[in-house]
């Protein structure tokens, strides 16, 4: 049983922190167990407002998903480390504008395949793979992905929320390069991540590396390199908040919202 009284699934440790599980508790969830509860209380001692950085990240997630779908006309998508579900996911987001939308949801850890299936036992258009992103190659072999995702066609890359979580020597640069070379013009790569451009920024860092193993904070000229020759959509790369926000910001920016960066681009 967890600490919660629920049983955990097979191929769950419990004893580690899970990256995913400790989003879900500064999401305020309850899918995790006490290793990432204190993981989460260590970061919140540095940075005490990173429920509000999440919830951030969950706000450009959807109006991101949101501009994909009604704008650029994107109809499949693949969400690279999406993590467990919570509220307004990829999916819903997508299909309430085109309900022919379809999404596959990678992640390596078995938690989130657990909670997923029953949220999407009766949506024929959404899957979960259990897979580390990191092997691009297994991904884009997968049968499940191809079952949903027509290569022909643009995709929309998702890779939200999940850079910070690989260090440089695993090269994430040419992970997502892998990714993008798989899909044709007119696909778009969505990216967030964490952002040194505040003095808090190398403590927050050493805390995730020291307490959870991962958490790099890379600067915006580090972050706009992920994009590469991709043609960025307006406002461009920017603090979470400022990325197309639905109501004018007129105050000088928090910590919290300045701790994440995102932007999205086109393939030509």
């Amino acid at each position: 049983m967890t600490d919660q009284g629920r049983p955990a699934s097979a191929g769950i440790d419990t004893s580690k922190p899970s990256i995913a599980r400790a989003y879900d508790v500064v999401l305020g969830g309850k899918d995790n167990f006490a290793i990432d509860r204190a993981v989460v209380g260590e970061m919140l001692k540095i940075v005490p407002q990173l429920p509000e950085v999440a919830a951030y990240n969950r706000q450009i997630l959807s109006r991101g998903v949101r501009y994909l779908v009604e704008e650029a006309g994107i109809r499949q998508f693949m969400d690279l480390g999406s993590g467990l579900p919570t509220r307004e996911n990829t999916h819903q987001v997508a299909q309430r504008s085109a309900p022919d939308a379809r999404v596959v949801y990678i992640d390596n850890d078995p938690i989130v395949l657990a909670h997923g299936r029953a949220l999407l036992v009766e949506n024929e258009n959404t899957t979960v793979v259990t897979a580390d992103l990191r092997d691009p190659e297994s991904i884009l072999a997968n049968p499940e992905v191809h079952r949903l995702i027509d290569f022909s066609q643009p995709v929309g890359v998702l890779l939200v929320g999940i850079l910070h979580h690989l260090h440089d020597d695993e090269d994430p640069q040419s992970v997502a390069e892998a990714y993008l070379a798989a899909v044709p013009s007119g696909s778009h790569l969505f990216m967030t991540s964490f952002c040194a451009s505040f003095p808090e920024a190398a403590e927050l860092e050493e805390t995730y590396l020291s307490v959870l193993g991962t958490g790099r904070f890379r600067t915006l000229e580090e972050l706009q390199g992920f994009f590469g020759d991709l043609e960025m959509v307006e406002p461009g790369l920017v603090p979470l908040p400022q990325w197309r926000p639905e109501s004018p910001i007129d105050h000088d920016l928090t910590v919290a919202e300045l701790l994440m960066a995102g932007g999205i681009a086109r393939k030509r």
